[in-house]
């Protein structure tokens, strides 16, 4: 057997179905680079582990006890890579024919460039509008509230979720989509990977912003096509709102620096107070659930101020 070109590096976390079905779709192809396959497996307890090992022997399984996260986990499984180029594929994708011999092909044509990712597509066929320009302090007070709805702010929001852009066409982009990531393993290793503070979120807007700070270029190459289920692990993780926050600030901090970090603590503060604004609205007629609300808004704020 040749030794493998391409490392995929597919995350697992309680998503046995969709795990199956992105491995299926990188195995149903005999691709013109050889591959291995990596699994790092996060602590899930609906059997994805065991059902993996069951269906795909050719697979090597790293099983975590616990759930380490995006970042570690990721870095877990490209550690244990061998081969030049590694991708990292989220468990909720299935990649079509020839697509990623298309991202190693570009990386092996264009020295110039560091990283590259396919254009995604909704299970409808729907393109999806993933790329985004680096995130400005003005984003952090924009993005997710009232002050993005309208202009100026609409123009901000605008501009960072690159939507003059109708992703159909090739381009060099701040940030592609993370789903599916190729490096050349050896860049990867000399950047240090995905920074584990930034655990869950932000992690990959922070790689793309060091490659860029070091002159490498960042690829969407749109004839480069998978088909992704957004969402599907973070989705059922009752902590992701609380850890998008801490990343995010952990992110301006380092970026920002301090006074980064006091902006965004400063955005934060007014959202907080947008959304108990707007649970009084919604609940003008019934105390109790304005309460309820309430209280779970004022957990999530005990949490955010925790170590």
């Amino acid at each position: 057997m040749s030794a493998p070109v391409l490392a995929v590096v597919v995350l697992s976390w309680n998503t046995q179905e969709l795990t199956l079905a992105c491995l299926r779709a990188l195995f149903a192809e005999a691709p013109r680079h050889p591959r291995e396959v990596i699994v790092v497996d996060n602590g899930s307890h609906d059997g994805s582990a065991d059902a993996i090992a069951a269906a795909f022997p050719q697979v090597r399984l790293l099983r975590n006890p616990v759930n380490r996260l995006y970042a570690a986990g990721n870095n877990q499984g490209v550690a244990a890579a061998s081969a030049a180029f590694v991708c990292t594929l989220n468990s909720d994708t299935e990649v079509r024919p020839g697509a990623l011999d298309q991202l190693v092909d570009f990386l092996q044509q264009h020295p110039e460039h560091a990283a590259v990712a396919p254009k995604l597509c909704d299970p409808d066929g729907k393109v999806q509008h993933a790329c985004q320009r680096f995130p400005t302090l003005m984003t952090a007070l924009c993005f997710d509230s009232w002050w993005g709805t309208w202009w100026p702010g609409s123009r901000i929001q605008a501009r960072y979720l690159m939507r003059d852009f109708d992703h159909l066409s090739s381009r060099d982009v701040d940030q592609p989509p993370g789903a599916c990531f190729v490096m050349r393993r050896d860049e990867w290793q000399a950047f240090g990977g995905f920074d584990e503070q930034l655990a869950l979120f932000y992690n990959d807007v922070d790689l793309c912003r060091r490659l860029w700070a070091k002159g490498r270029r960042i690829h969407y190459l749109a004839s480069a096509e998978v088909l992704h289920h957004r969402g599907a692990s973070t989705r059922n993780f009752t902590r992701m709102l609380v850890i998008w926050h801490k990343n995010r600030l952990a992110y301006y901090q380092k970026h920002y620096g301090a006074a980064g970090g006091l902006w965004v603590r400063g955005c934060v503060r007014l959202r907080i107070w947008e959304e108990w604004w707007k649970i009084g609205r919604r609940n003008p007629s019934d105390p109790g659930r304005r309460q309820a609300e309430r209280e779970h808004l004022r957990k999530a704020i005990a949490e955010l101020r925790a170590p």
